[in-house]
């Protein structure tokens, strides 16, 4: 009889445990994340199918359905906001040398300046830059191999940049949209 009366208090204790844990993880505001709610419909961007972080970016915004971008120039002005594109360099710079001089080691670096603004020139994000870098090392016998490293490396890059504009954009109030220009 004891030994019943024990395991079912222990049963018990591990139920309120259980549900405790439950009730601590709903109430700490964890929440998986949700694709963004962005408060405008169309977007322009000049960034054209030349760029690859351009249709990535532009990919991306369509696929929730909710944003449309827009592209030809006669059509900024049609648009609710505006995405200028102040840079959007790639670089590789040499980091690393052997003794003899040869290269062992590159960085690869994104580099994209934007700012978002209404048509009326309202400035609703400003001038910001978004780094990406990426340490590879080379061997001169394996070239291709670290060619295909190196492509993978960007696109690595330019997914974390998208993401990050994506975020920054999602920032942005219905308020800061629809308000008459000052």
């Amino acid at each position: 009889m004891v030994i019943k009366k024990t395991l079912l208090q222990r049963r018990v204790c591990l139920g309120l445990l259980a549900s405790g844990a439950a009730l601590g993880l709903a109430a700490c505001g964890f929440e998986l994340r949700r694709a963004p709610t962005f408060a405008f419909k169309t977007l322009y961007s000049p960034l054209g199918e030349t760029s690859p972080l351009g249709v990535a970016l532009k990919r991306t915004l369509e696929s929730g359905g909710s944003v449309r971008v827009l592209s030809p120039p006669g059509l900024a002005n049609q648009a609710d906001v505006i995405l200028e594109v102040l840079s959007d360099q790639r670089e590789k710079t040499v980091v690393g040398l052997s003794a003899a001089g040869q290269v062992r080691e590159f960085q690869l670096r994104i580099r994209f300046r934007f700012k978002l603004r209404t048509p009326q020139g309202r400035e609703l994000i400003p001038e910001t830059e978004i780094l990406q870098q990426r340490d590879i090392s080379f061997n001169e016998s394996a070239v291709l191999a670290k060619e295909a490293e190196e492509s993978l490396l960007y696109r690595d890059m330019q997914s974390d940049i998208v993401q990050q504009i994506m975020r920054r954009l999602a920032t942005v109030g219905t308020a800061a949209v629809t308000a008459p220009p000052a």
